[in-house]
């Protein structure tokens, strides 16, 4: 095996650096002097561009526009809505100087845009003509955490925010529900993760909004990535910022909003449920490159075959290794990429009239005629896409544990990682006594029950729950 993959920690001996290590011989960020932010490099942020394209494509075929809101927002603004603040102020940066002037009124770096939306909604909404409203923003925001690492947690973090207003409640919960349905969508058919989808508890829902709803993935240790989420905020920002139009009965009224948005954590998501000890393992659908050859002679006779191979693989992405690096350190380096395929051809290949093709899934070899090459690609990168979503979802099913009785609960959550489905009465203060003996957070409500008791106190329980640690 080459240096280059020897150098990644052992996955099961330590998750931690196992990622860090992916992350980094992967050549998806370097660090900087910049303290709790991370450079994303041209592979890492090529990832993030196939996410975006493919985001953004489905936004706009549901009639979403793309805008740019400013970065600041003054003090006063920001308390306009005073659950939101309340919900972001231990993480916001503040600005207070614009040179060596002092502000007059300090300024946080956006944490989400909720108040500057409203603010621009007050001024364009004046009848029900002009609703529903559907922006979308793809921008840089800053949250001041403690903790950070690539991808998962960082202080300046990649992202998109959908906010929307609409003339009923009605159709701001569709809207809520329907951009949900988007991002679950987008996490299996593109990123290969099988996600869980449901409410949060009032506890954990969105600072100011009415509901949240919830895409929380399990990640190969076991451990919840929420990997998007979905609010509806009523009309508790427009009666704030005093939102008003004029409807089809001539009456003043006030709209109802969502917002919505997914970030870089997504990429972090892929890393922690599909990779393995030899690097990166990146789904066909999301992956930059696709396919790899790997000429272990750079012969006029292989680079011919390459090219007549690569012209029948019209619409997938792929490159050529004709560096100068031995043939084991170009295998390395396409496994610890994660690229999905890899060719390999030699001369003895050419004698033989075949090519080895690698799955970068299983590490699996396949002899195939040359001119068979390329349909095996193409047969190739949809059933590896599938079989890495099934290997994803098996696993996630086999870590999630059901139980009702609280000493098992607890004993659980102690022993095993994963996700614990129970019963639970809407009491914050069982949601609490959870998280105090044992550490878990609710993940999302499953569903309403009508038989059961809660697990904690007795009572009769309103919920199928989820719990879990969570990234």
């Amino acid at each position: 095996m080459a240096k280059l993959v020897t150098k990644i920690t052992d996955r099961d001996t330590n998750f931690a650096d196992w990622y860090t290590d992916v992350v980094r011989e992967a050549d998806l960020v370097s660090y900087s002097s910049v303290k709790g932010s991370m450079i994303i490099r041209p592979y890492g942020y090529a990832i993030w561009e196939n996410m975006v394209n493919v985001l953004d494509t489905e936004f706009k075929k549901l009639g979403h526009q793309n805008v740019q809101m400013p970065m600041f927002i003054p003090e006063s603004l920001l308390n306009v809505e005073k659950d939101h603040v309340n919900g972001f102020a231990p993480e916001v940066a503040w600005v207070t100087h614009g040179g060596d002037t002092k502000l007059e009124e300090r300024m946080c770096v956006r944490p989400t845009s909720e108040v500057l939306f409203c603010e621009h909604f007050k001024n364009i909404i004046h009848s029900y003509r002009d609703l529903p409203l559907l922006y979308n923003q793809w921008c840089t925001i800053v949250r001041w955490e403690k903790t950070t690492r690539p991808f998962l947690r960082s202080r300046e973090i990649l992202w998109q925010e959908g906010h929307t207003m609409h003339r009923t409640a009605e159709e701001a919960r569709s809207e809520t529900l329907r951009m949900l349905k988007v991002y679950e969508d987008f996490q299996r058919n593109y990123l290969a993760l099988p996600v869980l989808v449901g409410r949060k508890t009032e506890k954990e829902k969105f600072a100011g909004a009415q509901e949240t709803y919830t895409i929380e993935a399990m990640m190969y240790d076991g451990v919840a990535l929420q990997n998007g989420t979905s609010h509806y905020f009523g009309d508790g920002f427009a009666k704030a910022f005093g939102i008003e139009f004029l409807d089809e009965d001539n009456t003043k009224k006030t709209p109802f909003q969502t917002s919505w948005g997914c970030t870089t954590r997504m990429i972090g998501g892929v890393i922690m449920t599909h990779s393995d000890n030899h690097g990166l393992v990146l789904p066909p659908n999301i992956a930059p490159i696709k396919v790899r050859f790997i000429p272990i002679q750079c012969t006029e006779e292989i680079m011919n075959e390459i090219t007549h191979i690569t012209s029948d693989l019209e619409g997938i992405t792929y490159d050529i290794d004709q560096s100068d690096k031995s043939p084991g350190f170009k295998f390395a380096d396409a496994e610890v990429k994660g690229i999905p395929i890899r060719v390999e051809i030699g001369l003895r290949d050419l004698e033989q009239n075949v090519a080895t093709l690698v799955r970068r899934d299983t590490l699996e070899k396949i002899i195939v005629p040359l001119n068979e090459v390329a349909n095996k690609i193409k047969e190739l990168l949809p059933k590896i896409q599938q079989d890495m979503y099934d290997r994803a979802l098996k696993r996630r099913d086999s870590m999630i544990y059901e139980t009702n009785d609280y000493q098992e609960f607890q004993k659980i959550a102690k022993e095993k990682s994963g996700f614990i489905l129970t019963t639970w009465c809407g009491e914050e203060a069982c949601e609490n006594q959870i998280k105090d003996d044992t550490g878990l957070k609710s993940r999302c409500i499953k569903e309403e029950i009508q038989d059961g008791t809660c697990i904690v106190c007795g009572k009769k329980a309103k919920y199928s729950i989820y719990f879990g640690r969570q990234y």
